[in-house]
């Protein structure tokens, strides 16, 4: 560990100077940052408000000046609020990728390495200048020698070595963190570091995206109002990925939505079903559908792009939301505590009397709403929050699932103030409901697991004659938890060992008594068989007396 920190010492010196420049340095002194890196003590005393800016805004701050890997870390950490405090996923939403496009040398270079040939050779036109650059690429437009429009997306040049080696500096700081802060530890900051990077990790692969979009236009090909653009592999690698290109109008451009005459409440319907086909039939959905991956092509056809961010639902995942949305509509609060429960995670002292005060409490905030302003996404994100409250932990894909619900609400509300999304949503949940209880998915879930109960029943009667061979033989171990049983038995074996104490000094002060009085009526010595009796007595008892002591303070139970 000290080798990669020796390693990295420039790198960690830029994230501790960006935490103390925004006003961390109480962070990294704590951890023990400051003494490593020689920080004036002056640098680490500034005080925590800056310029009036609050906690959110400052951790923006120290992410955007520490370059791509943190930025595009915020951008995913910005979907989990379930994790992350609401004021803080405010201000990472915010988080954009501004960095400046890499020269058409280096593109050129990539591309011959990746495709096996010069841009030229392989592209019968490729524009020099990219129609976007963000932290981990930037996409060209170009023409394949077949005549067909693409959109060429390049990876930096060696932005995976750095998006590594940051990755392993932030997860020493998350293990040096848990060690040294309680809230970190109470965070679980090393659990969510990984959880963050595996996502980070594979946007870096450029198939990964490919296999997702040939994905979600397999859901749609019996579809005609919703397009998917195509993916050419023979121009596709880990670091290449060719697209077709389309044109259309982004759902942030009501003005040339109106321009081109189209229905934007039919729009506004169009994505929120085809949203909800993704949630709830198909289980895999597009993470990120904000306007600017969202066009609208000519006769209203809804187009998806940019597919480095899905998420997966299992058929269980997928049946518990949708208990969730039935019992949001029905204002539920024992239908929404099931619902949580049977998603995440649950810690084994979870406060059930607190959690259904908390619910009650959303309840509160959502009563007499109306369901046409109903927010499903804001519901369903306040609920996550709740849950984690209670260390209830909930599945990725499920938090990632709040979020594009925002998202889509978002784009929705522009296009039709008055369209409800839970009018949309609550249909497919019912259908989803239905399909669970109807006789063929109950014989097919049965069926499913016929092999672990036939394996569970063939083995039954060898485990039981096991467990009686365990009890004949008195080998069968019966382990009993009391809570606080162990600070019972300290606090007796202290009362019983000051007893002892007690008894063995009375005793000893009886018995040296007795003697001294004895031998001074008598006007004897104390001399037995010539030995000296009290004296030798004394000796013993004394020996004894201090053995004693020591035995009762070496146990530390005194």
């Amino acid at each position: 560990m000290i080798g990669k920190r020796m390693r990295h010492i420039s790198r960690y010196r830029d994230i501790a100077l960006a935490l103390v420049r925004h006003g961390f340095g109480i962070v990294v002194e704590e951890i023990g940052f400051a003494h490593l890196l020689s920080f004036p003590q002056r640098l680490l005393a500034e005080p925590k408000e800056r310029d009036g800016k609050k906690i959110g805004e400052r951790i923006r701050l120290v992410l955007q000046d520490l370059g791509p890997t943190f930025v595009k870390l915020g951008q995913i950490a910005s979907t989990r609020p379930d994790l992350i405090p609401e004021d803080i996923v405010r201000e990472l939403v915010k988080l954009q990728d501004r960095v400046p496009p890499f020269s058409f040398p280096e593109v050129c270079e990539i591309v011959q390495q990746e495709l096996g040939g010069k841009v030229e050779e392989i592209f019968h036109h490729f524009d020099e200048f990219p129609l976007a650059a963000a932290s981990i690429g930037q996409v060209h437009r170009a023409t394949l020698h077949s005549g067909e429009d693409v959109a060429v997306k390049v990876q930096r040049p060696n932005i995976i070595n750095v998006i590594e080696s940051d990755l392993e500096i932030i997860q020493d700081l998350a293990i040096l963190a848990e060690h040294r802060l309680e809230w970190a530890e109470r965070y679980q900051i090393r659990d969510m570091v990984e959880e963050f990077s595996k996502s980070l990790r594979a946007e870096l692969d450029y198939t990964i995206e490919g296999r997702n979009s040939e994905k979600i236009s397999n859901q749609f090909r019996n579809d005609p109002k919703i397009y998917v653009p195509k993916v050419f592999w023979d121009y596709s690698t880990k670091k290449v990925l060719t697209m077709e290109y389309i044109e259309g109008v982004k759902f942030n451009e009501p003005e040339k939505l109106i321009e081109k005459g189209y229905n934007q409440k039919l729009l506004a319907e169009r994505l929120a079903n085809a949203i909800f086909r993704q949630i709830f039939i198909e289980g895999f959905f597009h993470g990120d559908p904000h306007p600017g991956n969202v066009l609208v092509l000519q006769g209203e056809v809804i187009a998806f792009m940019d597919f480095g961010m899905v998420g997966r639902l299992t058929p269980e995942m997928k049946y518990h939301f949708s208990s969730l949305v039935i019992a949001l509509m029905r204002q539920s609060t024992e239908g929404v505590i099931k619902a949580i429960l049977r998603m995440g995670i649950v810690p084994d002292d979870v406060n059930m009397a607190q959690l259904r005060k908390d619910v009650e409490n959303l309840k509160e905030k959502y009563y007499g709403v109306p369901l046409s302003q109903l927010s499903l996404g804001e519901a369903v994100n306040d609920l996550f929050a709740a849950a984690f409250q209670h260390r209830i932990r909930i599945p990725a894909d499920l938090t990632l699932l709040g979020k594009t619900l925002l998202t889509v609400e978002g784009v929705v509300e522009k296009l039709d103030p008055d369209f409800s999304i839970l009018d949309i949503a609550e249909p497919f949940g019912r259908q989803l409901l239905k399909e669970r209880i109807h006789p063929k998915t109950v014989a097919e879930i049965l069926w499913k697991h016929a092999a672990e109960y036939g394996e569970f029943l063939s083995n039954l009667p060898g485990n039981i004659k096991e467990l009686k061979s365990l009890i004949k033989r008195g080998r069968l171990r019966l382990e009993i938890d009391i809570p606080e049983l162990d600070l019972f038995l300290r606090k007796l074996e202290r009362i019983s060992n000051r007893l002892s104490f007690s008894i063995v000094l009375l005793a000893f002060s009886i018995i040296m008594v007795g003697i001294i009085i004895g031998s001074s009526l008598g006007r004897q010595t104390t001399l037995l068989w010539k030995i000296p009796a009290i004296e030798i007595g004394f000796a013993v008892a004394t020996l004894m007396f201090l053995w004693l002591l020591y035995s009762i303070f070496k146990s530390g139970r005194f």
